[in-house]
């Protein structure tokens, strides 16, 4: 237990979260095998099986524990916990969004010497823009990113065709996406589903030559409103919601969720990423695909990586074990399981432009969207405070969004009340 002493300024974190140490969820160690913690749905945890009896079938004399929790915010508190309790997992993984909090902690074990040692996998197998996301020192490689997933508009192409509407296409322009979204609107129909969070805001701001923070490497301040691309980029995302109404309104989304409206067949574009496709595969009363987000008028296309990483923890005596894993599970065979389960864009650049992802007879046809918007990811700050940051931003920008608070006053405040958090001690992240 000595050896995770280093991991006690974890504990405040955990308390943050509502939780301690003695709470269930620690992992055991085992001399035999190994346990991983992921999150996922149904769907996606049926693929992460296969591929773990894959890896034993290869793999025989390591034994696999799999512990998947249903939320983001339910992994960050089983880590918390499992780390400050000196029982953390040998793998986890991780949205890059996230792991700040533990790799300033120095409990990832980084995988940079193992990927450079590796007769299996190289550096070049793997989309760039996605490593990228997990150097966390901006040099070595924390932690080794199984997918790259884009913020694409999922659109249903029925309705498009009843408004008489252009199909959405590379190139098209905010004009033309709004101008969409204001012709499916109306008879109970929504034009529009968008989250309002930083996540989604953000390609908006970047395709308008806009930054999110005052300095991307070394953040202290979000720059919603002092920045005139940014400002620009908020109010036309502000709009959609508070000015042309194609957006449900907050009673509404209450009651139905955007997704479970696209489902329906009542809302004409839904944005989200590939976590989405395993659901809209049930739908079929109507023809749904994906395309690309509009691009600013004069500005650059944009999207925001979306993207988890297999982590392994620091200070256990073994790594050997979990690299083998991680090995696997990069590599063709255990990439191209996963991809078979819809959930995931394959961050392994064979398998993403092989049959295994683009097959057109599983939807969405336009898969290919996903590659293309490759070179135009950006990452938002990998501090570790990041996720705190995030999460606090994102219910004040709701409550501008809805118009619960006015616009003036709720930007301002949601810039006052979160650029304390940037200067939180490490282990404060949340």
């Amino acid at each position: 237990m000595n050896r995770f002493r280093r991991y006690a300024a974890l504990v405040t974190a955990a308390l943050l979260l509502g939780v301690t140490a003695c709470d269930s969820g620690g992992e055991a160690e085992d001399d035999a095998g190994i346990t991983i913690v992921l999150f996922g749905d149904a769907e996606e945890i049926a693929g992460y099986r296969s591929m773990i009896d894959a890896f034993g079938d290869a793999h025989p004399d390591v034994p696999v524990t799999l512990s998947p929790v249903a939320t983001q915010d339910e992994l960050m508190a089983r880590l918390t916990t499992s780390f400050a309790g000196g029982q953390p997992p040998d793998v986890f993984l991780l949205n890059y969004r996230r792991y700040g909090q533990f790799a300033a902690q120095q409990a990832i074990e980084p995988v940079q010497s193992y990927l450079d040692r590796s007769s299996v996998l190289k550096e070049s197998d793997f989309s760039p823009r996605a490593l990228d996301a997990f150097r966390f020192d901006g040099e070595k490689l924390t932690c080794l990113p199984q997918n790259m997933s884009s913020l694409v508009v999922y659109y249903n192409a029925d309705l498009f065709a009843k408004a008489g509407v252009p199909l959405p296409k590379a190139g098209w322009t905010w004009d033309d996406f709004l101008a969409a979204a204001r012709a499916l609107t109306g008879d109970g129909k929504y034009g529009l589903g968008v989250e309002p969070s930083v996540p989604r805001l953000a390609p908006f701001v970047w395709s308008n030559g806009g930054e999110l923070v005052d300095d991307p490497n070394r953040p202290t301040a979000l720059t919603l409103t002092g920045n005139p691309p940014t400002r620009r980029a908020v109010d036309w995302f502000l709009d959609l919601q508070l000015k042309h109404h194609v957006v449900p309104p907050d009673a509404e989304e209450q009651s139905e969720s955007s997704e479970d409206r696209f489902l329906r067949g009542t809302l004409g574009m839904y944005l989200n990423s590939r976590v989405a496709v395993p659901t809209l595969r049930t739908i079929e009363g109507f023809t749904w695909d994906a395309a690309p987000l509009p691009v600013a008028p004069g500005g650059v296309p944009a999207s925001i990586l979306h993207s988890d990483a297999y982590c392994m923890s620091a200070g256990l005596p073994n790594h050997d074990r979990a690299w083998r894993f991680i090995e696997f599970a990069m590599g063709a065979q255990g990439q191209q399981i996963l991809a078979g389960s819809g959930r995931t864009v394959p961050s392994r650049l064979d398998v993403a432009n092989s049959p295994v992802f683009l097959d057109p007879q599983e939807p969405p046809r336009s898969s290919q969207v996903y590659l293309d918007a490759e070179p135009h990811l950006r990452a938002t700050p990998r501090t570790g405070t990041w996720s705190r940051v995030e999460r606090e931003a994102d219910a004040l920008l709701e409550e501008v969004f809805y118009g619960r608070v006015g616009r003036e006053e709720g930007l301002r405040n949601l810039e006052e009340k979160i650029r304390p958090l940037f200067t939180l001690p490490v282990g404060a992240g949340g």
